[in-house]
């Protein structure tokens, strides 16, 4: 089958890769066209695990290839995909800017029957209005069709080869046996496509991040009711997580949750309920909640030395979560400049992330490695569990910093061990352990 993919993101590029491994020629159009240049010279602008690899496989083997050519990439095509850009606008709704543009210009270039997916995160409605926007550009016919995606960053190509679900929002049959047979090899063990119509899976993209994002603000709030009453959240963690009602999923306490899903999508879901005269209370408190808990290792930095002018605190983890180089919205963000503002110097590592950093926070210190950056430091403040984090030489972390505070924002160290060695640890919902 031969697919067009309109935007070269973090969506365009896995589905793109991805419906290629298959065997699928997929033509992916963007209108940057450093950008297109820099992937048909082999540079992939993100990071993602396997990706790179995938992307240069299919486009040797003339799977996938990259165009700012729109006319060209849709000749033959049945199936296109919008896969652009839905940033958040100031009144915190989705901007389908991008979405509008791309319905615009696939009418103009539209020459036979085609299946046109939106796979870009839109508000409920989206499918109606791209319809309206293409067909005001043609009299071909077409169908519409919504196919959200549910990829976590950092283990995205996993996800997309064997999804837990496809959901299909489709108008018709033609566009239903379309892209039931695009998605027939994912899913030969189990079918596990859903078809339903375009408004509802416009609504369960929504639902499954508000649920997620519900679900780590829900435990952020307990953390701190846990320290409060003497209580161990990490106990509590396991003792929910067994109940297979609740299952143990998204229940890390943490120093807030980022990226460009749920915080935005959050926003935009409740943005559409004002529209509809509705309040969805428990989502708008998750975002209220979130916003909180990204302030809460400054405040035990804060309170922990006082007067911050003239400490030196290393950050280790930048990114939003593990296995990407993504920050928006990232808890880590928040901590430095609130540490900058208050006087505080910053000496930063993340194995992915820091050329991004650099972008937004440029005047910190960015170090080569995690222990560079704890050299007379007066405390180290761990925002990102990536794996190179999980057992540390904390003797030599000791020996290089000025002074032992530690804050382990995801809770994966060992108190007994940092104490032993003379550190102060805090910790999330877990309260504060004393040197020995």
């Amino acid at each position: 089958m031969q697919i067009t993919v309109l935007g070269t993101g973090y969506v365009g590029l896995v589905a793109g890769a991805g419906f290629a491994e298959f065997g699928n020629t997929v033509r992916l159009v963007d209108i940057d066209e450093k950008r297109i240049e820099f992937l048909n010279n082999g540079g992939v602008p993100i990071y993602e695990p396997g990706l790179a690899e995938l992307i240069n496989r299919n486009a040797k083997l003339d799977r996938l290839s990259f165009t700012t050519d729109l006319g060209w990439a849709m000749d033959g095509s049945e199936v296109i995909i919008i896969a652009v850009g839905t940033p958040q606008a100031e009144d915190g709704s989705a901007n389908l800017s991008y979405v509008e543009s791309a319905a615009c210009e696939i009418g103009k270039n539209l020459k036979s029957w085609a299946v046109i997916v939106t796979k870009s995160t839109v508000p409920v409605g989206t499918s109606k209005l791209v319809r309206k926007l293409v067909s005001a550009e043609t009299k071909q016919e077409f169908a519409v069709a919504s196919n959200p995606e549910f990829l976590k960053e950092g283990d995205a190509i996993n996800d997309f080869m064997k999804p837990a679900r496809v959901i299909l929002g489709t108008e018709n049959e033609r566009s239903d046996e379309v892209l039931k047979q695009l998605y027939a090899p994912f899913v030969r063990t189990s079918n596990r496509i859903q078809i339903m119509d375009p408004t509802s899976a416009e609504l369960t993209k929504y639902a499954a991040n508000a649920m997620l994002a519900t679900r780590i603000s829900f435990m952020n709030e307990l953390s701190q009711l846990a320290e409060a009453v003497g209580a161990d959240i990490e106990r509590v963690r396991v003792g929910i997580g067994s109940d297979p009602r609740i299952g143990p999923k998204f229940l890390f306490p943490g120093p807030g949750f980022g990226g460009s899903c749920f915080p935005k999508d959050i926003r935009a879901l409740i943005h559409t309920a004002r529209k509809n005269d509705l309040q969805v209370d428990v989502v708008r408190a998750a975002e209220e909640a979130n916003e909180r808990q990204k302030k809460v290792l400054f405040s035990r930095i804060s309170e922990h030395f006082g007067d911050l002018k003239g400490k030196k605190i290393a950050v280790w983890g930048l990114s939003f979560k593990p296995q990407t180089d993504d920050i928006r919205e990232s808890p880590a963000l928040v901590l430095i400049k609130s540490l900058v503002a208050a006087g505080a110097s910053v000496s930063a590592y993340d194995p992915e992330a820091m050329d991004n950093t650099k972008q937004e926070i440029p005047d910190i210190e960015y170090c080569s490695d995690p222990y560079s950056a704890t050299e007379g430091a007066d405390a180290l403040a761990l925002v990102t569990e990536w794996k190179e984090f999980r057992t540390p030489d904390f003797e030599r972390v000791a020996k290089s910093m000025r002074s032992k505070a530690i804050f382990d924002g995801r809770n994966i160290w060992n108190p007994e061990t940092t104490t032993a060695l003379g550190f102060r640890h805090y910790s999330i919902g877990r309260g504060v352990f004393d040197p020995k």
